[in-house]
């Protein structure tokens, strides 16, 4: 199990809701941004230290962007691929917590 993705993800939604407040100056992006990008580096750090909880903040954290990304897909790219980012990073957190409650390594 890898905090790789968490750290990755975390520093994607860090940047995108900075550079989306800067470009728009749009206060719910960096919002959302820099709320779900903490909560992807706290996961990260979790599953770093070997402490409970960091795969299921990681994979809450992609419900999150993917469920807020989802709606707006049309509108552009950026949308497009937070939606297929944390898509990816779900399905990664998803089957490490399936795998570790059910022993399957």
């Amino acid at each position: 199990m890898s905090g790789i993705p968490a750290y990755a993800m975390g520093g994607l939604c860090l940047a995108g809701g900075v550079t989306g407040f800067v470009r728009t100056r749009s206060v719910p992006s960096l919002v959302a941004g820099v709320g779900v990008g903490l909560l992807y580096l706290w996961s990260a750090e979790a599953i770093k230290k070997g402490h409970p909880n960091g795969v299921e903040g990681a994979l809450g954290a992609s419900a999150l962007l993917l469920l807020s990304s989802l709606p707006r897909v049309a509108k552009g790219p950026v949308p497009a691929i937070l939606a297929a980012t944390s898509t990816a990073a779900g399905l990664y957190y998803g089957k490490t917590l399936y795998q570790l409650r059910n022993h399957e390594f």
